[in-house]
């Protein structure tokens, strides 16, 4: 039994179009170079729903990696990133989660355990998204081989334009760490770069949302 069919879910599925990227769709790889997915999802326009997409932001300033490495911002895509997450032998999500923790808590979750995380709850419009896009991946055969969830229990969601809590802020170098960590098994190497080196943002978050910049640009609330 699949574990699309064991999370309840069921989808009419089409072929993969010629030229797809799932594993099944006979893309080629390096021997012994597993494919690496590093992805954050959420809103960076509603405060910590933006968490899991200001770590793969902080990731791309930071370091650069082989070609087997992916970073993407998956933002609210959904069933949008199912190529991606076919692609991914192994994958790591980055997210805000209720876990029912205390404001700010970190906690890492791995394997079939995941998308029981990302869909306990309906906290934004991404998160049933994306338990549905594991269950597509599986269906169509390209379920990643190893998968492990970094999540943080938010603070405040409620507060468009705003952006991470402190506490929540403060989790994202501790989630880089975690992360690092989990693919060690794997043989990523994480290269230091310099900030100044270009980024290429096609997969990642545009410079004008950077975190930066998006936290100098909004108004001031002056209470009358």
């Amino acid at each position: 039994m699949s574990r699309a069919s064991q999370l309840g879910l069921s989808h009419s599925v089409s072929p993969s179009p010629a030229g797809g990227e799932g594993r099944g769709a006979g893309e080629t790889r390096q021997a012994n170079a597993p494919n690496v997915l590093l992805l954050g999802i959420g809103n960076v326009l509603w405060a910590d729903e933006g968490f899991g997409v200001r770590v793969i932001e902080e990731i791309a300033r930071r370091y650069r990696f082989g070609p087997t490495v992916r970073l993407l911002d998956g933002g609210t895509q959904g069933i949008y990133l199912v190529d991606d997450i076919r692609w991914a032998e192994v994958l790591v999500v980055f997210d805000a989660i209720d876990y029912g923790l205390p404001p700010g808590t970190l906690k890492r979750v791995e394997g079939d355990e995941v998308p029981k995380f990302m869909g306990a709850k309906k906290m934004s419009l991404h998160q049933t998204g994306f338990q549905e896009v594991l269950a597509l991946a599986d269906l169509l055969g390209d379920y990643p081989r190893h998968l492990l969830l970094i999540g943080v229990q938010p603070v405040e969601l409620d507060d468009f334009g705003g952006s991470l809590r402190s506490e929540v802020k403060a989790q994202i170098e501790p989630a880089i760490h975690l992360a690092r960590e989990y693919l060690e098994a794997f043989g990523v190497e994480w290269e230091d770069c310099e900030a100044s080196e270009t980024t290429d943002y096609r997969d990642l978050p545009h410079p004008s949302l950077g975190l930066e910049v998006y936290e100098s640009g909004r108004p001031c609330i002056e209470m009358g």
